[in-house]
């Protein structure tokens, strides 16, 4: 019987471990992950004879996956350099990762009839447009959304595009420093310390758990048609509401370079097309937190 794969890139990750366990239970599928494990984690691997685990570059797809090219069916492509503040200290890692070794996973699927399923980033999307500029990772991550709809129409390429806003939740990163703002939180919390809050704190956030977020990942491999998908809740919060909801101990830093000061969002067809709906507050996941950690 011939094996049909889907790969991730990112798959030893946060987003990517938590969808490898998904797609096991929703598909007959076996599971490619493709990781270099600069945050990927190896104790987020799962141990099932239809999982199997590369190390290695994307921009490396060509050699990685030579043998596996004629039995892909959809490329999961979340392994990229994914936070707006780093960015700037590690340019030339963030362009390595999100143009270099994305173009390449690109030409992998036009070339081989692969559709792909990419992650794009909600932090390009507001001002008009213009805070696709704001820094190295938002920029990056804006041109390679035009490169992927125009290849659709140059060369055929079959694709879906999915907006993750601040996902948080099971296996996300807490003591690390690509970690996110929920993760750092958690941390803080946790060892009683004051809550680092960038000034001014009126910044607004879509928070997404990542049990939504799998869900509406799957549903695009299923429903989607060649279109943009915004995996967000549609609600949003201040950086210093969910602070607070967290801990009455909080520390104002420096603003940063890239900071946004509001989440946009797109016309819900996640909704209309794939009938996503996010079901968790995050609120009553900061609760639960809270109530299981006696904090």
């Amino acid at each position: 019987m011939k094996k049909n794969y889907i790969v991730i890139t990112g798959g030893a990750g946060f987003i990517g471990s938590n969808l490898t366990n998904y797609l096991l239970k929703k598909t007959n599928f076996n599971i490619i992950s493709l990781d270099n494990y600069s945050t990927g984690k190896r104790k987020n691997h799962i141990k099932n004879k239809r999982v199997k685990y590369i190390i290695g570059e994307n921009k490396n797809i060509f050699k990685l996956l030579k043998i596996y090219k004629k039995k892909i069916k959809v490329i999961y492509h979340f392994g990229e350099f994914s936070r707006i503040y780093q960015s700037f200290k590690e340019c030339k890692k963030c362009f390595d990762y999100n143009i270099t070794g994305s173009l390449r996973i690109i030409e992998f699927c036009i070339l081989n009839k692969i559709k792909i399923i990419y992650s794009a980033s909600s932090s390009n999307l507001g001002n008009q447009g213009k805070d696709e500029n704001l820094s190295p990772y938002s920029w990056s991550k804006s041109k390679n959304v035009e490169f992927i709809k125009n290849s659709n129409k140059w060369f055929g390429l079959k694709y879906e595009i999915l907006y993750f806003y601040n996902v948080y939740g099971r296996k996300q990163l807490t003591n690390n420093k690509m970690a996110a703002v929920i993760g750092i939180f958690e941390n803080q919390t946790k060892k009683g310390e004051p809550l680092t809050v960038v000034y001014p704190g009126n910044q607004k956030r879509d928070f997404t758990n990542i049990d939504d977020v799998i869900v509406g990942c799957y549903l695009a491999f299923k429903k989607g048609k060649n279109s943009e998908y915004m995996l967000g809740t549609l609600k949003q919060h201040t950086v210093l509401q969910i602070a607070r909801m967290f801990s009455k101990k909080i520390k104002f830093v420096k603003a940063r370079p890239g900071e946004r000061f509001g989440s946009f969002h797109m016309a819900n067809n996640a909704l209309k097309d794939l009938g996503y709906k996010p079901r968790i507050k995050i609120r009553d996941y900061i609760n639960k937190f809270k109530y299981e950690n006696n904090l």
